[in-house]
């Protein structure tokens, strides 16, 4: 085992977390950890990663275990460049010039077109690229990620799945993103009080965790029905004055006594079964357009983002927004809410419109303001839906305690702040629901639950979000935004994933041609003799080392690449999209991968 818990136990103050536990995890493995909102997912990784100690049990690691961990947010210093972050945690025994020229071949890989750029100033996407990278680059042998999917877009979500796919270490993963636990988990852990071990751990995808679950909650509701007969048997004996006058009957009222016990913690266990309850307020208008945009331009910063832009929101429909992170996904929500003016062209709305918008950055929750007041700020009762109540009530019904009523909001987890957000919402009649990135920090039975409701939800409904589960399900169309001014309309998710990876395949096909032609140039150029040429640099005693091993490095990397160009043949890959695209991705970064090689290896030689 690489690393092994036992024992673990933590509290949060008087709160327990969770108790008991043992995990390990072998070489290799790729773990997708699970579980509600507040049971310790993050508080157990950090412990794992030796962060944060457990208050009971113990942790071994393997001699000399390199564990790398990436945070749910990381901040960078300021002033600190991308290329600096990454070549500081490479092998201090490398001198500086050999672990700035690795960063800057890790970085060209994950996609950074600029290496000098300062890391506190990217986007959230490429901040969280750049925690993944820095912790790609320390070479570990298990990789700890919380919540790694929040703030990626799309491509940088294939980009992470494509990386793990190819990953010699095991990774042990935080994360709600249904789909992409899917396609990166062999063995799922789900931790939480309705297990009697703490957590209840199954080999296979999280399709199969999720039917694994679902057979054991019902055997174990069905053994808390009968363990309370049998128990209901018991009790009538005893009040029937039995006496432990014989070795049986001792025995007997002590069996029953141990009954009494289990029945009450089965249903303890059973009882915590829960998620919010979420349900948005629909105005229920009959108008058939609710918003239009007829050919809408819109630049921003001087940078087109999109043009003729035209589409309709009705009730009921869904539309799925998809994008790159600066695409204009952002800006055109602030058209639909009328917060911006578009450049050309027109947007109508329908008389009294009321549009309900879920920011991802929740700026519309004051972090000094408490629990109490931000969930009914008129007072203690409140009218939902008709409906009085009071907010201890309300609170309730999101999963929060009594004594969470009086807390500020700043200090709540990321996850229940979501919840906060939902409620405020669910108290507001709307035509139509703007959810920017609503999932983030979401627990998946809380998921569960908001898109039942989006579903049942009579107004239209804009989603923005990475979560590939929610969008294939409730989205009745998707727009894509490219970021250059184009857009295109897809029917589904699946549409969508198709024309991505045809667009995928062509672009990489382009590259192989244009390397292809790049190469036969270089072969073309005649050679010029050693007297012409400027003094060369001689070779430092690391580059020598890097010279010798080139051959084998470069055998290694072509044989790899041999493999994927077979993967990418198998007829299989014609029904699945995503994994054909992430077959020819990866391809293409391999040959990518062997040209360089072969540049080095030149450069290297000539200067030998």
């Amino acid at each position: 085992m690489l690393l092994t818990g036992r024992n673990l136990s933590k509290w949060f103050g008087p709160r327990l977390l969770f108790q008991g536990i043992t995990l390990g995890f072998a070489p290799g493995e790729r773990v997708g950890l699970i579980g509600a909102n507040g049971s310790g997912k993050s508080t157990l990784l950090r412990i794992f990663a030796g962060l944060e100690q457990p208050d009971e049990g113990e942790l071994n690691l393997r001699r000399g275990l390199r564990v790398g961990y990436v945070p749910q947010e990381e901040r960078f210093d300021e002033g600190l460049s991308c290329i600096d972050a990454v070549a500081g945690v490479i092998d201090p025994h490398l001198d500086d010039h050999e672990r700035h020229l690795r960063a800057g071949r890790i970085l060209e890989r994950a996609g950074f077109v600029d290496e000098h750029q300062q890391a506190e100033r990217l986007s959230g996407g490429w901040k969280k690229r750049l925690s993944i990278v820095k912790q790609i680059a320390r070479e570990p042998e298990l990789l700890l990620l919380d919540e790694p999917t929040n703030h990626l877009d799309l491509e940088g979500i294939y980009w992470l799945e494509d990386l793990i796919d190819a990953a010699d270490f095991a990774t042990l993963i935080v994360s709600h993103d249904r789909r992409f636990l899917e396609e990166v988990s062999r063995r799922i852990i789900e931790i939480g009080t309705v297990y009697p071990e703490g957590f209840l751990s199954h080999v296979g995808t999280y399709s199969d965790f999720v039917e694994k679950r679902s057979e054991f909650l019902i055997a174990q509701k069905s053994r808390e029905q009968a363990l309370a007969s049998t128990v209901k048997r018991e009790i009538e004996w005893l009040r029937r004055g039995a006496k432990a006058r014989t070795t049986k009957a001792k025995g007997r009222i002590e069996k029953a006594g141990e009954m009494i016990a289990d029945l009450a913690d089965l249903r303890t266990r059973n009882a915590e079964q829960q998620a919010a309850e979420i349900d948005f307020n629909a105005t229920r208008r009959q108008t058939r357009k609710l918003i239009q945009l007829k050919s809408v331009e819109k630049s921003m910063g001087g940078r087109k983002l999109f043009d003729g832009l035209s589409l309709v929101l009705s009730p009921k429909d869904t539309l799925g927004l998809l994008g790159p992170n600066g695409s204009g996904k952002s800006t055109l929500i602030g058209l639909l809410t009328g917060r911006l003016e578009a450049d050309r062209g027109e947007i109508v709305c329908a008389d009294s419109l009321k549009v309900v918008v879920f920011d991802q950055h929740r700026e519309q929750l004051d972090p000094k303001q408490t629990l109490r007041r931000a969930l009914s700020p008129g007072g203690d009762n409140l009218v939902v839906n008709g409906q009085a109540m009071h907010v201890s009530g309300w609170a309730r019904k999101f999963l929060f305690r009594n004594e969470q009523l009086d807390m500020p909001l700043s200090e709540l987890s990321g996850g229940e702040q979501a919840r906060v957000l939902l409620a405020r919402l669910m108290q507001v009649p709307a035509d139509v629901l703007i959810l920017d990135e609503p999932t983030n920090d979401l627990d998946i039975p809380t998921l569960d639950v908001l898109e039942e409701s989006l579903e049942n939800f009579a107004g239209a409904v804009v989603l923005v979000t990475h979560d590939r589960y929610l969008l294939d399900r409730l989205s009745t169309s998707i727009l894509s935004l490219d970021g250059r001014g184009g857009h295109r309309a897809f029917a589904s998710l699946e549409q969508w994933e198709r024309a991505k990876y045809e667009a995928d395949r062509k672009e990489a096909e382009r590259l192989r041609m244009a390397r292809q032609e790049a190469s036969a140039d270089r072969a073309s150029v005649p050679s010029v003799q050693q007297g012409s040429t400027a003094a060369k640099k001689k070779l430092t005693w690391n580059e020598q080392r890097e010279l010798e091993k080139m051959e084998e490095t470069i055998h290694a990397a072509e044989s790899r690449l041999a493999e994927l160009q077979a993967a990418t043949a198998d007829p299989l890959l014609s029904s699945d999209y995503v994994k054909a695209n992430a077959a020819y991705e990866a391809a293409a970064k391999q040959q990518a991968e062997v040209d360089r090689l072969y540049a080095r290896w030149e450069d290297l030689t000539n200067r030998s």
